[in-house]
C-alpha cells in the first residue's frame, strides 16, 4: 500500500504469563515493551478488550499499544474489539509477530499477505481484517515443520536473543517514519543491507 497511512495502533502478539515471557512466540510483546519504554508509556490491563493497553502521543496524535491476553491463537478477538471501539482502520494498524521464515536478527515490514500458518495472524483474519501492516520479527526455523511448535515455545539462545534485540533496535529507529505514515521510507531504512 502506497501513500501516507499514519499508524495509530500497534499490536504485539504473544502469550501472557511469566512462563512464556522469554519464548520466541513472544517477539511481538518484546517489541512493544521496548517501544513503550522509549515513549515512557505504561501498560495497564483492560479486561473489556482482553488486552494490556498503553498509550502515548506522537506529534499531537494518540498511538495505542496493545498486547492481547487471550493467548496467541485468539489474538484476533482482542484486536477486533479494540479497533472497532476506537474506530481504527486496518491500514492504520501494525501487527508485530514472530516469523519463522526470516533469519534470526532480521525484521521486515509487510503490507497484507497470507497467514503462513501463524495462528495469531489467522485469528486476526477472522476477527479484524486480512489486509493490515505487519512487522515480521525473524526468529529462525527449526528445519523440521514437526518441531515448529516446540521451537517457538522455547527461548532463543543468548546469541540469538542478542541478534533479535539488535534487530528490534533497528526497527525502533524507523518508528518516526512509521508513526508519520511513511511506511515506504520505514521499509527502505529497515530493509537496506549493512553499509548501503
Amino acid at each position: 500500500m502506497a501513500g501516507i497511512t499514519p499508524i495509530q495502533l500497534i499490536v504485539g502478539l504473544g502469550n501472557p504469563g511469566d512462563q512464556y515471557t522469554s519464548t520466541r512466540h513472544n517477539a511481538g510483546f518484546w517489541f512493544l515493551d521496548q517501544l513503550a519504554r522509549r515513549h515512557q508509556a505504561n501498560f495497564r490491563n483492560e479486561s473489556k478488550f482482553k488486552a494490556e493497553v498503553a498509550l502515548f502521543e506522537y506529534e499531537g496524535k494518540r498511538v495505542w499499544l496493545i498486547k492481547p491476553t487471550t493467548f496467541m491463537n485468539l489474538s484476533g478477538e482482542s484486536l477486533g474489539s479494540f479497533a472497532k471501539y476506537y474506530q481504527i482502520a486496518p491500514e492504520n494498524t501494525l501487527v508485530v509477530h514472530d516469523e519463522l521464515d526470516l533469519p534470526v536478527g532480521t525484521s521486515r515490514f509487510k503490507w497484507a499477505g497470507g497467514h503462513g500458518g501463524h495462528n495469531g495472524i489467522h485469528d486476526i483474519f477472522k476477527h479484524f481484517a486480512k489486509d493490515f501492516w505487519r512487522l515480521r520479527v525473524g526468529v529462525g526455523h527449526p528445519g523440521n515443520k514437526d518441531q515448529v511448535l516446540s521451537f517457538v515455545m522455547k527461548a532463543p539462545s543468548s546469541k540469538e536473543q542478542s541478534f533479535i534485540d539488535d534487530s528490534l533496535d533497528r526497527v525502533i529507529e524507523t518508528m518516526p517514519d512509521v508513526l508519520a505514515g511513511d511506511m515506504e521510507a520505514a521499509m527502505r531504512s529497515l530493509h537496506k543491507k549493512p553499509n548501503e
